[in-house]
């Protein structure tokens, strides 16, 4: 039997019990998590030993400039959109009951993706324009409604939704590729940047305008998960138990659209982040939805680090887009888990 710890207020109104290892795996994975950045603040064109880099966070030195205005925005927006698309996958995973659902796969990162590249094709937002991650976003949510009104009939079946969703992602990725083509090349150029991935020059005013939606919609996320594991016993059994279904999903179809949403319109339209981190996740736990969503958050601001790590020092003197590294390192590990579900 694992252990757990009981936590229990006064006159044991509430009482909280967390399996050992549950904490331990998510202590592990932010004091991991947290390590890494600061090793990745030391790295770039000019190394930087973790002392400077120290002095360079709480004073004023010569490195100031670097690491505080360049390196830890870039730092931190991957941590921030990681985490976001990490717990978006889970919660469409387990919302269509499908484990290779992913925001990429259902349409919101490529609805999110076709209207920031309509606003560059037409110039109405260049590169670094804050219309463009607004749009981006506005994008995510229009894509969102249109799957919700077609695969709705009577309540929303998680089996119509995928399928709306994988036929809306195909149309979006069909509308981008027309524009990209249309288009003169210098514009076609940058969309397509925006389109890999990248946080590439990456601000302040990045991680800010980021901030307030992953402030509203993790916390929405990390409570409403756990009703993933009634809706897992099916329809019948959640609504016997006293689950209120539907807005349940609708509550997290909300929440990973908007976190799914958010995060492209910061970062470009990275893939394959959503799908792998759940998947992750699961495997260094055995405990309920919350906890599980919580672990993809970590692994996938984990992952998308070490991806931006290595285009920014991989290949000196050129920075190349993160979103080329996701795949790199999320695919061989998911590659081996089919090999091993074979075996």
């Amino acid at each position: 039997m694992s252990k757990t710890l009981v936590l229990r207020t006064a006159g044991e109104r509430l009482a909280l019990k967390l399996p050992l290892r549950t904490l331990t795996t998510i202590a592990g994975l932010t004091l991991f998590l947290a390590v890494s950045a600061f090793v990745s603040l030391s790295l770039g064109t000019r190394d930087t030993s973790p002392l400077a880099v120290w002095q360079a966070l709480t004073g004023d030195t010569e490195l100031s400039l670097i690491v505080r205005e360049i390196r830890l925005p870039r730092v931190l927006l991957a941590m921030m959109v990681g985490a976001a698309l990490g717990i978006a996958g889970l919660l469409l995973q387990g919302l269509v009951r499908n484990p290779l659902a992913s925001p990429d796969v259902i349409g919101i990162t490529t609805g999110a993706s076709a209207a920031a590249v309509l606003l560059l094709t037409l110039g109405i937002a260049p590169q670094g324009s804050p219309l463009l991650p607004a749009g981006a976003i506005a994008g995510a949510f229009v894509v969102a409604l249109v799957i919700l009104a077609l695969a709705w009939e009577r309540h929303m079946s998680p089996g119509r939704l995928i399928l709306v969703g994988v036929g809306i992602a195909a149309a979006m990725g069909a509308l981008i590729t027309l524009m990209l083509v249309m288009s003169p090349d210098t514009t076609a150029m940058n969309a397509y940047l925006w389109l890999t991935g990248s946080l590439y020059a990456a601000q302040w005013g990045d991680v800010l305008g980021l901030l307030p939606w992953l402030v509203v919609f993790l916390p929405l996320a990390l409570g409403s998960a756990r009703h993933l594991d009634v809706m897992a016993m099916g329809d019948d059994m959640a609504t016997g138990l006293g689950s209120a279904l539907q807005r349940n999903r609708l509550i997290l179809l909300l929440a990973a659209v908007a976190l799914a949403g958010s995060a492209v319109a910061f970062a470009g339209g990275l893939s394959f982040l959503g799908l792998v981190a759940p998947h992750m996740a699961r495997n260094l736990l055995r405990s309920g939805s919350a906890a599980i969503a919580l672990a993809a958050a970590l692994i996938g601001g984990l992952i998308l680090l070490f991806a931006d790590l290595v285009g920014r020092i991989g290949f000196l003197p050129r920075d190349l887009p993160a979103g080329v590294f996701v795949a790199g390192i999320g695919a061989p590990w998911f590659v081996y888990q089919l090999y091993r579900l074979r075996r």
